[in-house]
C-alpha cells in the first residue's frame, strides 16, 4: 500500500478552501492534514504537522502565498511547494518559482490535474501551467530592479515621500528617483498606476 501523501492548505477564501479540501480528499493517497486562512500562519502549520506538500493561494492576508513559499522552502526544503492563483499572471509565475515553487497552477484547472500535480512534485518534477508559461515567456523579464520593487510595495498604502524615506531609510530624493524610474519603466502616468501595473503583472 503507497503511503500517504500529507497535504497543508493554505487560502483565504473559504468556500474554495473547504472545497479544495473536499476534492483532495477524494484522492485515496492525500489527505489534507491542516487548513489555513492566512499565509502568515503557514509556517507554524509546518511546524505543528508532517507535512509533504504544501498548497498554497497567492493572495492572503497576513502574507502572501510566495512569501509564504519562501519561507518554507527555507526552513524545510525538502517539502514540495504548489502554487494556485485566480489569475494567470506571468510575473506571480517567475516570482513563485524564484520563492522556491515546485509547481504553479491557476485555482479552475480540474481536480485530478491537480491532484496528478501533487504527486508529481514528489517525484522531484516541477508541474507548471503551460499557458501560464508561454505567457511569461511572452511577458519578458522583469524590467525593475529589487529596490524599486521595495519602493512600489511600500507606497501601495499611499504612504508620502516623506513616510517612504522614512519607513526605507532612504533619503526623499532616492525614493522619489526610484519611483520616477519605475514609472518609466511600466509606461504609466503615476505612481498608483505603477503601484497597480506592477500589482497586476505580479511584479512586485
Amino acid at each position: 500500500m503507497s503511503r500517504t501523501i500529507k497535504v497543508l492548505l493554505a487560502e483565504d477564501q473559504s468556500m474554495v478552501r473547504e472545497a479544495l479540501a473536499a476534492l483532495l480528499g477524494l484522492e485515496d493517497d492525500i489527505e489534507v492534514v491542516v487548513q489555513v486562512a492566512r499565509g502568515d500562519e503557514v509556517v507554524e502549520a509546518a511546524r505543528r504537522h508532517d507535512v509533504d506538500v504544501a498548497l498554497l493561494g497567492i493572495e492572503m492576508p497576513g502574507a502572501t502565498g510566495i512569501d509564504a513559499a519562501a519561507r518554507l522552502h527555507a526552513e524545510f526544503p525538502g517539502m514540495k511547494l504548489v502554487v494556485l492563483t485566480t489569475f494567470g499572471r506571468p510575473g506571480y509565475l517567475r516570482s513563485a518559482m524564484e520563492s522556491g515553487a515546485d509547481a504553479f497552477l491557476v485555482k479552475d484547472a480540474p481536480a485530478a490535474r491537480l491532484a496528478d500535480a501533487i504527486r508529481t512534485v514528489l517525484t522531484g518534477e516541477r508541474v507548471i501551467d503551460p499557458t501560464l508559461a508561454a505567457a511569461a515567456l511572452a511577458d519578458g523579464a522583469n524590467p525593475l530592479t529589487d529596490r524599486e520593487r521595495e519602493v512600489l510595495r511600500a507606497a501601495a498604502d499611499g504612504s508620502t515621500n516623506a513616510e517612504l524615506a522614512a519607513a526605507l531609510h532612504q533619503s526623499q530624493g532616492t525614493v522619489r528617483n526610484y519611483l520616477s524610474t519605475a514609472i518609466q519603466k511600466l509606461a504609466v502616468r503615476n505612481r498608483a498606476e505603477a503601484v497597480r501595473t506592477a500589482r497586476e503583472k505580479g511584479r512586485p
